[in-house]
């Protein structure tokens, strides 16, 4: 059990490390990016619609952008750091290393989980100049930020053993998490949409995410909370078997 705690820690230490000194690529663009939301659409748009479903724009928008850089920070860091790994051949030493994949794989999600908590908790210092938050429910609130890092830090370690080459680790932020992000409800609540584009947005799991931490941090929501922990648990448990699965077969790892 020790050398499994041993190793589980080394590759935790080692990545944190990484991401931690190019803190100007990894930490503090979704800061930036955040302000700016903030900045155009809170000041610019948020006096003309005023309140939304009994609270201010501003904050109505900021768990919204808080899920969202947790999410895109949490997979950005497994999808580049795996890939990056198999690129320069030094994944090799942890295959020959007597490592159990799965604690390679926890090692992995465990930092990317890391690195989008402290992206968020940072947004949130920013949402804090903003506007005003008070969290209503602290244990949903808290369980929402891991489950919801987990599931993107997983899918982003997927997508590294999938990817041939590296434009292929921006292909699933680019097409598929940027516009999920932006029909997720983070800056209207989905009732304002036409029929058709509403029971779309019902198949958004963001959309789940996003309502299921305004609830947690606001106590408003367009979902039902207990929805949003079903597909959060659920998808986080077939993307740990797909991962444990196409690791123990080699896949992307061995030539």
């Amino acid at each position: 059990m020790n050398k499994l705690v041993i190793a589980f820690s080394t590759i935790f230490r080692k990545e944190t490390k990484r991401f931690l000194r190019t803190w100007i690529q990894t930490l503090l663009p979704p800061v930036i990016t955040t302000a700016l939301y903030f900045a155009i659409f809170g000041h610019v748009l948020g006096p003309k619609l005023g309140q939304i479903q009994g609270v201010n724009y501003m904050q109505y928008i900021a768990p919204g952008l808080i899920m969202m850089a947790i999410i895109n920070s949490a997979y950005m860091n497994t999808v580049f750091s795996v890939y990056i790994m198999r690129f320069s051949k030094s994944i090799e030493e942890l295959l020959v290393a007597p490592i159990p994949n799965y604690i390679i794989l926890l090692g992995f999600t465990a930092v990317g989980i890391t690195r989008g908590v402290m992206v968020g908790m940072l947004v949130t210092i920013v949402a804090l100049f903003f506007t005003q938050l008070t969290i209503q429910h602290i244990f949903i609130t808290l369980c929402i930020i891991f489950l919801s890092a987990l599931l993107f830090s997983l899918a982003g370690f997927l997508n590294a053993l999938f990817a041939k080459k590296f434009d292929d680790t921006a292909i699933v932020p680019t097409f598929i998490l940027t516009p999920l992000n932006y029909l997720g409800g983070i800056f209207y609540p989905i009732a304002l949409l036409p029929t058709f584009w509403h029971h779309l947005s019902l198949g958004n799991p963001i959309l789940y995410m996003v309502n299921a931490f305004r609830y947690g941090i606001l106590g408003v929501s367009d979902i039902n909370i207990g929805i949003a922990f079903v597909l959060l648990i659920s998808f986080s448990i077939i993307l740990l078997i797909l991962n444990l699965y196409f690791l123990n077969k080699g896949k992307g790892l061995r030539t």
